[in-house]
C-alpha cells in the first residue's frame, strides 16, 4: 500500500505539469492578438463595458476590465498576464477578492487560451477566443458559465 501512495505522489507533478502551458518566447509571442481596446458587445440597454490590454514587455501584459452603468463604473478588474516559474498565469485583481487570484494557462495556441485555479471560488476556468476581429470570453466553475462578447475598437 506504501508503493502505490509513493507512486501516486510521486506523478502528481508528472502529470500537473502535462497540463501546463510553459513561458517559452513563442508561447508568449502568440498572445500577442490580444493587445487593444475591446468593447463589450453583449451589455443590456443602458450599460456598456470594455477592456484594453497593453503588451508592457516580452513576458508581460497589463489588463483593465470596466462595466459602466450609466456614467457610472460598476465593476473594475486590474489584469496581468505573466510568466512566472517558466509558466504562464492570467492574474485578476478585483475588490470583491480578498487577494490577487492567479489563473495557470493549461492551454495556448494562436488564437485561444485556457487557463484554470481549481482552488478558486469563482471563476475556476477563464476562456478566450479571437475571431473575425471578435473576442469570445467566459469565465465558469461550480456549473455556472458567463460568457462575454468584445469587439477590437483599435489595436
Amino acid at each position: 500500500m506504501k508503493l502505490i501512495i509513493f507512486w501516486a505522489l510521486a506523478m502528481v507533478p508528472f502529470f500537473a505539469g502535462a497540463q501546463s502551458v510553459s513561458a517559452s518566447p513563442e508561447n508568449l509571442k502568440k498572445l500577442d492578438w490580444l493587445t487593444g481596446t475591446w468593447k463589450r458587445l453583449d451589455m443590456k440597454a443602458g450599460r456598456s463595458g470594455s477592456e484594453r490590454w497593453v503588451k508592457v514587455s516580452p513576458t508581460e501584459w497589463q489588463g483593465w476590465g470596466v462595466s459602466m452603468r450609466g456614467n457610472d463604473t460598476s465593476f473594475v478588474e486590474k489584469l496581468r498576464i505573466i510568466a512566472k516559474d517558466n509558466l504562464i498565469f492570467y492574474v485578476a485583481d478585483i475588490k470583491e477578492n480578498k487577494d490577487i487570484v492567479y489563473f495557470q494557462f493549461v492551454s495556448l495556441d494562436e488564437d485561444h487560451f485556457v487557463c484554470e485555479n481549481p482552488a478558486h471560488d469563482f471563476p475556476k476556468r477563464i476562456e478566450y477566443h479571437f475571431k473575425n476581429n471578435q473576442l469570445q470570453a467566459a469565465v465558469s466553475g461550480n456549473g455556472k458559465t458567463l460568457p462575454y462578447l468584445f469587439e477590437r475598437v483599435n489595436p
